[in-house]
């Protein structure tokens, strides 16, 4: 089988689901609470594990109730940990707010203890990380621990993937380490300056990365699913109806999960984004982040009648 390795952060999400945010100085009631397991590369790796990729995930943990939760989480969705645990600090936390008519979300991450994972975390881990078949990292960890492990995942032969979220300025080259950088809408206008608010303008965004050095850009547009642009020609993957919206905050996730997984597989690059989309559009019929991605039957059932 083969093997995805990604690099993140595991958060506990604390969501609150209310009919609007409050503003400053103001207390609101709320329609419900969570508490579940999250964080960018913590969903993206349990999203590739329900896909069916032998699926490793490397990050640093506390040793309190939340570093449980990810455990446990893990252990349950097939995901092989790569984890060191830490006495000082604490397992990372969001907040959460969904807005109740819409599912959209607005979210805080404090990253704990994986806000320190380090260059010399990543190089006790390159013989893993060196072994992938596709390596994945986001920005919430340290940016130059995403660099680093970039490095040694094309030294080894990886295909890599960079989902730049949460949005930050790039250090020179990171890009052309990238064979796919997946941002969403305004993700890509932070990285590039330009507005994406319609196909035409993702085109131009994509266009505008890969000059920037990325292989190829995935844009990735909500409820109108993704554009692939490969540096010749671009192509948008329309989204999966797969029922009503219940929330949206892990479906950036279930597709980069879905996406790795589908080309650890041997999928063409535009299959593996079409992959993705029915794996978010599973997701977000579902409430919460980790415990919203499908199976790999799941995906297959929805690409297979539509």
């Amino acid at each position: 089988m083969a093997k995805v390795v990604i690099l993140g952060v595991f958060v506990a999400d604390t969501a609150y689901r209310a009919q609007r945010a409050p503003r400053m100085g103001e207390t609101i009631l709320g329609e419900s609470f969570a508490l579940g397991p999250g964080g960018k590369g913590s969903n993206q790796a349990v999203a590739a594990a329900k896909a069916g990729a032998e699926t490793h995930f490397i990050t640093r943990l506390g040793r309190d109730t939340f570093a449980e939760m990810a455990l446990k989480t893990w252990a349950e969705a097939g995901v092989t940990p790569a984890v060191t645990q830490h006495d000082e600090g604490y397992t990372g936390a969001a907040y959460i707010f969904v807005e109740a008519g819409t599912g959209n979300n607005a979210i805080i991450v404090c990253p704990g203890v994986a806000g320190e994972i380090s260059r010399a975390d990543m190089d006790a881990r390159a013989e893993l990380i060196g072994s992938a078949s596709v390596f994945v990292t986001q920005l919430e960890q340290p940016m130059d621990a995403a660099h680093r492990a970039l490095e040694i995942a094309r030294d080894g032969g990886a295909v890599t993937i960079l989902n730049p979220a949460p949005a930050a300025d790039l250090p020179a080259g990171m890009l052309a380490l990238c064979d796919y950088v997946t941002p969403n809408e305004s993700e890509a206008e932070a990285l590039t300056g330009l507005p994406v608010t319609t196909l035409e303008e993702a085109v131009l965004a994509a266009e505008r990365l890969i000059a920037m050095g990325a292989g190829a850009a995935v844009i990735t547009l909500g409820e109108k699913g993704a554009l692939y642009h490969d540096g010749k020609t671009g192509t948008h993957v329309p989204a999966f109806d797969a029922g009503p919206v219940c929330e949206t905050t892990g479906a950036g996730d279930a597709f980069n999960g879905g996406f790795a997984a589908a080309l650890a597989r041997g999928f063409a690059p535009v299959d593996a984004v079409r992959y993705g989309c029915a794996t978010a559009g599973i997701s977000v019929t579902r409430s919460g982040t980790a415990p919203s991605m499908p199976s790999a039957d799941e995906i297959d059932a929805l690409l297979t009648r539509s």
